[in-house]
């Protein structure tokens, strides 16, 4: 198969470009065909975020304790180093650098604060620029879709979160291209 894309997906204690990032999930997808591909997931130990300089949101961390059980559970293990986790999705993204599209929910969000994380960390951005896509973009050309879309797995799960927009942003791409 040939995937075009790679959705992406973090989860995070903030909504700035300085968060910590709880969990970082990605899926290789073709947009055309709404087929999925590799997953890359991680969770990273959030004090070695804090060892870099990034910063919590007090109002995240209460959205946090708002989330589901399994929601909580999930960001509430031991993770990996985030120089770790962002080598080790360097690695996994490493041959589709100018190949594929990097789809993030938001134009700043997802996409950004990866992005930041690996300036703060002096390494190189494993992604080309131009390569960024905004699914809220997208989604803007026909929102009925989105808020029609059956949500499957749980809700900030990066990998379930990734799945869930590759299908909204699919069948958002098959209405444009009728």
């Amino acid at each position: 198969m040939n995937y075009t894309d790679i959705m992406l997906d973090l989860e995070t204690l903030g909504n700035k470009s300085n968060s910590p990032i709880l969990s970082i999930g990605a899926v290789e997808f073709n947009l055309e065909t709404g087929e999925t591909g590799r997953e890359f997931y991680t969770t990273v130990d959030l004090q070695s975020c804090l060892d870099v300089g990034l910063k919590i949101n007090g109002s995240t961390f209460y959205w946090w304790m708002q989330q589901s059980d399994g929601a909580r559970k999930a960001i509430c293990v031991e993770g990996e180093h985030i120089l770790t986790v962002l080598n080790d999705f360097r690695i996994w993204i490493k041959d589709r650098v100018e190949k594929v599209k990097i789809w993030g929910n938001g134009a700043r969000f997802d996409i950004g604060i990866l992005e930041d994380a690996y300036v703060t960390n002096h390494l190189t951005i494993p992604w080309y620029f131009r390569s960024e896509m905004d699914v809220r973009t997208l989604v803007a050309f026909n929102p009925i879709i989105k808020s029609n879309y059956p949500n499957i797995g749980v809700e900030h799960d990066p990998i379930d979160d990734c799945k869930f927009q590759i299908g909204y942003c699919h069948e958002t791409w098959l209405t444009l291209n009728k």
